[in-house]
């Protein structure tokens, strides 16, 4: 930050204290209201002996007229006796009530501020969040956000309600998540809102266990999620449309996108009844690009789909170039701010007043982080309990609100983890855990020290006392899986390679071949003869290639040559090959997730140039998807892509497709074996020893693997992905199987793989 940031903290004598006169106030409003109350029971006492004498003396008879002056006497002197009994206890009263001592505000009660509107003191039944006096207001109460991002799209419908269970047992109000278009619109047009992809119902759920939502539609998310949540059919438009940015094309396909989703949540809103209190606009933009048109058109988009009851909000990163590029000036967006565990809030959030209208700038971290993310091939990322839960009481301990990223992290299941890149080479892709050493772990457990501490904090603050903690949810290891090869991946594509193939002068990408996730197959011919050198200037993500003869005597399995990473992008030296005719290329690409951050957001799949042979480009491409299903997919039958391969139920009458330990290395086959299982529990499958791909546990998509890099060993089974009985894992191994053909069921996650030698993680701490 600028050096000047530091001169913006908050004044404790500013706006956070009581008034100097409150003593003075009080005592004019106490007289003023016991004077009142006196009036009215001097009234209440001497009217009825009035209205008795005018009654008397209008109806009564002659001879009761001395009655009635005997009767009008007593009851005067019953009144100055009860008046003057009143007066005294009055005026003790007044006297003990002005001069004692104010009340101790409570632990979790915020300091009172100088100016408070009558119109927050709302009818009980009445339903409004809004920001006045610098603070979040609930139905006329201050009210303080202490939430946790948990995303839907990251745990099974099985598992939400479970989930915000333990998000309120650690003490939070309110829970934050995203919304990932791609999950919802997978295909243009095909829009799935069922499922794991079901907000309404998460939505509901939160509602029912009493817990405020803090809804980010996006459009963009980043979240660590493929593309930052845009749906990848968006990268075959042509031309091209500018995401993030005030292109007319692009709102267009926003302005459909929120037409559907915004009205499906409309009834969801607080005033309406519903949990959502805000509403985020993009997403971390002011870290991005400086499109004022953009984010003024998705605030007048949002607001008519749901009106103006709503708080709208941006979050941005705490310095002065990403709130002035990031935030919308005046008091129609809050404008809420994150930054690292490690860094003085209070200067944040001095600054944040700057861009928030006078009085509309309560102290919200949106973004607390409570651990962070890991990429392939680096140490598993692991922040200190203590330090985090000390940085979250230095803002609650000041009436700050806060939201943990994460409360749960959960899993990236099928394809959908993203990825990062500083440049355009500098890439490295997110696990298949996002367990983000949350404080509720991606299993769900809340035995750690994370835990304990952030919820030991959270209960001096929470204006409730919180439930009781839950037990951590069963796991079980059902042992060893024996697995047996059930299909080489290039026997099951040579028939489709010729017949359903898409043929081009030149490689064309993923998402122009109507493959968004997994693989794609590129296939050419190159002339017989000696060893050639094979460079792809730019291939997205990892290219695995591979020669063999096309000779009708002489047919064989094709032979690994090498592999060009993204990262890397060496060039490999095809082998002598004694051919009677010419050879064929075949390069198997696997997309491992798309850029979700940063100005590399486009990031389409595939071999994007051409590819070079001894320096010339090579012609004549035949492009084969390969239809793994994704998360959000209907099943595919992994053991074959073609009818000429049954279904994997009857993998044990193709034990002649088994091939010895060792041979063929880093050869893409397909894998699979069942286990039984008695009583359906959380399991973990470990991969130690095999190399990398991805797996499917009865038709599920669990992830990827890769334990030869690391640093995750397991993958994660949920309970409802299992059935009592027999249960069917199938893997897609692209190097070099297990030697035992094994995998285990064990009942731990484990993240020690890898050679250690990578990277390392980012510090938050």
């Amino acid at each position: 930050m600028d050096s000047d940031d530091s001169s913006d903290s908050y004044d404790d004598d500013e706006e956070y204290w009581v008034d100097e006169d409150i003593d003075f106030k009080r005592l004019c409003g106490v007289f003023d209201y016991f004077f009142s109350l006196y009036k009215y029971l001097f009234f209440a006492i001497h009217q009825p002996a009035e209205k008795e004498s005018s009654l008397v003396g209008k109806f009564g008879r002659p001879e009761d007229g001395e009655r009635q002056r005997r009767s009008t006497a007593m009851a005067k002197r019953r009144s100055l006796k009860a008046t003057t009994i009143i007066v005294l206890l009055l005026c003790l009263v007044a006297f003990s009530t002005v001069f004692a001592p104010l009340p101790s505000p409570l632990p979790n009660s915020p300091k009172p501020y100088k100016h408070h509107n009558h119109h927050h003191h709302q009818a009980a039944n009445a339903r409004k969040f809004e920001i006045a006096d610098d603070m979040f207001w609930k139905d006329g109460e201050h009210f303080r956000i202490i939430g946790g991002d948990l995303h839907y799209f990251r745990t099974l419908p099985e598992y939400w309600e479970d989930r915000i269970l333990r998000a309120k047992a650690l003490g939070l109000n309110a829970i934050q998540t995203y919304v990932p278009w791609n999950l919802h619109e997978p295909k243009e047009g095909q829009l799935d809102f069922d499922g794991i992809a079901d907000i309404v119902s998460f939505l509901e759920l939160c509602q029912k266990l009493d817990l405020l939502v803090l809804l980010r539609p996006g459009p963009y998310i980043c979240a660590e999620w493929d593309f930052g949540g845009f749906p990848a059919w968006l990268l075959t438009k042509e031309p091209a449309i500018t995401l993030r940015s005030s292109d007319p094309r692009y709102l267009a396909l926003v302005d459909s996108w929120w037409g559907i989703l915004l009205p499906k949540i409309a009834h969801l809103l607080y005033h309406k009844g519903g949990p959502i209190i805000m509403v985020q606009i993009e997403n971390e933009f002011g870290s991005y690009g400086d499109d004022k048109d953009y984010l003024h058109h998705l605030v007048n988009l949002a607001r008519s789909h749901l009106g103006d009851d709503v708080i709208l909000y941006t979050t941005d990163g705490g310095t002065r170039d990403t709130l002035t590029k990031g935030t919308i000036r005046g008091d129609a967006v809050f404008s809420a701010v994150d930054f690292s565990t490690g860094e003085d809030p209070w200067p944040i959030f001095k600054m944040q007043k700057a861009y928030n209208a006078p009085g509309k700038s309560p102290p919200l971290s949106a973004e607390f982080y409570t651990g962070w993310l890991t990429h392939w091939g680096e140490n598993i990322a692991k922040t200190d309990a203590t330090s985090t839960a000390s940085a979250l009481e230095n803002i609650l301990s000041r009436n700050g609100s806060a939201v943990l990223y994460m409360a749960h992290g959960g899993t990236n299941f099928g394809f959908y983890s993203g990825a990062n890149a500083a440049e355009e080479s500098d890439y490295t892709a997110d696990l298949t855990s996002y367990d983000y050493d949350a404080p509720i772990s991606e299993s769900g457990d809340v035995d750690g020290a994370k835990f304990k501490a952030l919820r030991r904090v959270i209960a001096k603050y929470s204006a409730t006392s919180l439930p009781p903690v839950p037990a951590n949810n069963k796991k079980t290891g059902y042992g060893r899986i024996q697995l047996e090869k059930t299909a080489s991946l290039f026997k099951t594509l040579d028939i489709d390679l010729s017949t359903k193939a898409i043929e081009s002068e030149n490689p064309i990408s993923m998402e122009a071949a109507g493959q968004m996730f997994g693989f794609l197959l590129y296939a050419s011919e190159i002339p017989k003869g000696k060893g050639s050198t094979l460079s792809i200037p730019k291939v997205h993500d990892r290219a695995q290639v591979y020669v063999t003869c096309l000779s009708e005597d002489k047919r064989e399995k094709p032979q690994y040559v090498g592999t060009i990473n993204r990262w890397s992008n060496k060039h490999v030296d095809l082998p002598n090959a004694e051919c009677s005719s010419t050879r064929r290329l075949l390069i198997l690409v696997e997309n491992m997730g798309r850029i979700n951050y940063g100005q590399y957001l486009s990031d389409s799949k595939g071999i994007l140039s051409a590819v070079y042979l001894d320096g010339k480009p090579l012609l004549k491409w035949k492009m084969l998807p390969i239809p793994l299903s994704n998360l959000n997919e209907a099943p595919q039958n992994y053991l074959s892509f073609n009818n000429s391969i049954s279904s994997f139920t009857g993998i044990s009458a193709r034990k002649t497709l088994k091939s010895s330990p060792g041979v063929n290395l880093k050869e893409p086959a397909f894998y699979s074996g069942n286990f039984v299982v008695d009583k359906v529990t959380d399991t973990y499958m470990s991969f130690n020893g095999w190399g990398k791909g991805v797996a499917f546990v009865n038709n599920f998509n669990i992830g990827r693997f890769w334990p030869s890099f690391g640093p995750q060993c397991n993958l994660y089974v949920p309970a409802p992905v299992l059935q009592c009985g027999k249960n069917v894992l199938v893997i897609l191994e692209l190097e070099s199987p297990e030697p035992e053909l094994a995998v285990n069921s064990v009942d731990q996650p484990d993240f020690t793989c890898g050679s250690k030698t990578s990277k390392g993680t980012k510090a938050l701490i």
